[in-house]
């Protein structure tokens, strides 16, 4: 009986395709993304719900209880409309992790195929070099600041409601942005490459319920910016003067300046 039961076994073993595996290997892949984009989200709680509700259904429809089945069916049916409904902003984010994750996957190409130009690092580097010199100096005089460094092509959709410069990175322009009495000195300041893009931007606020409610309005937004981009947002507090990085929804301080120049150089690069 037992080796009967091995043979079966066995044979149930050889007919897994690789295909399958990696079928499971995906779905596990992206639930694990899903996880991470909900963990700690009220979004978390309603993806419950509807997990539950679903259970609910299957229930229902192994007990065969037609009229209760037909009600909770209708909502079934539609139930992939309205959780894009409730979800966008949560979709627009798996969306962007899952194509940053694959871009860095990708990364190898651009030394490959020699994409990236020596002449645009060296322009990178002066950028980072001026930008670290500001935020330094708006560091020691405890001048608030929030610099937000992008390669999207989509960032007039948050900086619309800004001033735009398209000026280029200087260290005295951007202490001049953040000057107390400057017109432009609340909001974020928008760069990407060797350019200063706007000023005065509003960005969105994280909706996080998780994160510390020690911090003000200047790390929410920088937290906000970086849950729904790629973005990498750099930060001078107004009260204490330490320098903090915003990346992925999560934040970082107490960062030397070598580590402040290595995050800046990943990003403008």
């Amino acid at each position: 009986m037992i080796h009967q039961k091995s043979i079966v076994i066995l044979i149930s073993l050889s007919d897994i395709r690789i295909l399958d595996i990696l079928d499971i290997v995906i779905v596990a892949y992206l639930i694990f993304m899903l996880y991470k984009l909900l963990r700690g989200t009220m979004a978390m709680n309603i993806f419950m719900g509807v997990v539950l509700f679903y259970l609910v259904y299957l229930l229902v429809d192994f007990l065969e209880m037609p009229l209760l089945k037909t009600v909770l069916g209708t909502f079934v049916s539609i139930g992939f409309l309205i959780l894009v409904i409730i979800f966008q902003p949560e979709v627009r984010r798996f969306l962007l992790l899952t194509g940053n994750n694959m871009k860095g996957r990708l990364k190898f190409l651009d030394n490959y195929f020699g994409w990236s130009k020596s002449s645009k690092s060296y322009e990178n580097e002066a950028s980072v070099n001026e930008i670290l010199k500001a935020v330094e100096k708006l560091a020691k005089t405890r001048t608030g600041a929030l610099l937000v460094l992008t390669d999207e092509f989509g960032w007039r959709n948050y900086a619309s409601n800004g001033i735009e410069l398209n000026a280029n990175v200087d260290s005295n322009l951007i202490e001049s942005i953040f000057f107390k009495n400057s017109p432009l000195h609340d909001g974020a300041a928008i760069i990407a490459g060797d350019k200063i893009l706007a000023a005065s931007c509003v960005l969105p606020i994280s909706q996080n319920k998780t994160i510390s409610q020690d911090l003000g309005l200047r790390h929410r937004a920088a937290l906000g910016i970086t849950e729904n981009t790629s973005a990498l947002a750099l930060l001078v507090s107004e009260e204490t003067g330490n320098i903090s990085i915003a990346r992925d929804g999560k934040l970082m301080d107490s960062l030397s300046t070598d580590q402040l120049k290595n995050e800046l150089l990943k990003k403008l690069h």
